[in-house]
C-alpha cells in the first residue's frame, strides 16, 4: 500500500503571481570537486561532482540541462556526494545518430557511474530524469539505493502533453533554446533536437504494470500540487503499483518545482533518501 506524504504548505508568494505559476531562472553552478566529459555509448557526456558521503545522482527533465539543479546543489552536498550530468544531447553533452530513447539514457547513466567507479546511488529525477530512474529501477535494481521521482510517467498517456501544449511551455526562441545554444556543442541544431525530444514525449516510454509491481528499489513519486504537465491520477496510478511507494505531493508547485522552492525540494529529497537517520534540517536559503 502507497503512503501519501502531505507537506505543510510554506514559502507561499505573498505578492505578484502565485509561485506555481513562476519559473525562476537557475542560480549560477556552484564550484564543483571535479568535473569532465566521460566517454559513454559513443558520446561525450557532461558530469560534475559535489560534495561527500553517500551518493545522489541527479537527473534533469527533457530539453533541460544539469543547471537546473544549481539550488539544490549546496544543500544536499551537505550531507553526500552528488553527481550531476547532462543527458545525451542536452547541454554540454554531444549524441550520436542513434534515436533518442529513455532507454538509452538510462544506458548512458549506467556507463557514467561504471566510468566514475560508483556502484550504486539515490536517483533524483525531474520529469524525463524520473522516467529513466524509473527505468534504471526496472531493469538494474541493484545499481539504486532508492529513487525520488518527480513529475514522471509510466506511459504517454499520463501526460497531459499535446504539440500546443508542449509549444507553450518549450517554446522556440525561449530558455530552452537560449540554454542549448549557449551550452551545447552543437548550437545550431536546436530545433532539430527539439523535434526528436518531442517524438520521444509522444511515443514513450511504455512501463507496463507488472513491471512497475517488479519494482524493489525503495521509491517516492512526487508530483507539485499544480503540475501541468503529468496527470495526478496518473501519478497516483504509479505509487499505488509500485510496492511501498510513498506518494509525496509537493505544495504550491507546479512541474517546475525544483525552481519554484528548492528549500522544501531538497528538505522532501533529504527526508527520504536518508529516512534510517532520521529527519533532515530544512536547507538554507540559497
Amino acid at each position: 500500500m502507497m503512503a501519501v506524504v502531505p507537506l505543510s504548505l510554506v514559502g507561499l508568494s505573498q505578492d505578484g503571481p502565485p509561485r506555481w505559476r513562476t519559473e525562476p531562472e537557475p542560480l549560477p553552478m556552484p564550484t564543483p570537486l571535479r568535473s569532465g566529459f566521460a566517454p559513454v555509448n559513443g558520446i561525450a557526456m557532461f558530469y560534475a561532482i559535489y560534495g561527500s558521503g553517500p551518493p545522489i545522482l541527479l537527473i534533469h527533465g527533457g530539453l533541460s540541462n544539469a543547471d537546473v539543479w544549481s539550488a539544490e546543489i549546496p544543500g544536499l552536498a551537505a550531507h553526500h556526494e552528488v553527481i550531476v550530468a547532462d543527458s545525451r544531447g542536452h547541454g554540454r553533452s554531444t549524441m550520436t545518430g542513434a534515436r533518442l530513447t529513455y532507454d538509452l539514457m538510462a544506458s548512458d547513466y549506467l556507463a557514467l557511474l561504471d566510468y566514475l567507479g560508483i556502484p550504486k546511488v539515490a536517483v533524483v529525477g525531474w520529469s524525463d530524469g524520473g522516467v529513466i530512474g524509473l527505468d534504471l529501477a526496472i531493469h538494474h535494481p541493484d545499481r539504486l539505493t532508492a529513487l525520488f521521482a518527480q513529475a514522471a510517467n509510466a506511459s504517454p498517456d499520463g501526460l497531459t502533453w499535446t504539440p500546443t501544449a508542449a509549444d507553450a511551455l518549450h517554446s522556440p526562441g525561449g530558455r530552452d533554446q537560449a540554454e542549448y545554444e549557449r551550452l551545447s556543442p552543437t548550437p545550431d541544431h536546436f530545433m532539430a533536437f527539439r523535434k526528436e525530444v518531442f517524438e520521444m514525449w509522444a511515443t514513450e516510454p511504455h512501463f507496463t504494470r507488472e513491471q512497475l509491481a517488479s519494482i524493489k528499489v525503495r521509491t517516492a513519486i512526487v508530483i507539485g500540487d499544480h503540475d501541468q504537465m503529468v496527470r495526478r491520477d496518473h501519478t497516483e496510478y504509479m505509487a499505488r503499483t509500485i510496492p511501498g511507494a510513498k506518494l509525496i505531493i509537493l505544495p504550491d508547485v507546479s512541474h517546475f518545482a525544483l525552481l519554484q522552492d528548492p528549500v522544501t525540494y531538497v528538505r522532501t529529497v533529504l527526508d527520504f533518501i536518508d529516512a534510517d537517520k532520521g529527519p533532515a534540517a530544512a536547507a538554507p536559503q540559497n
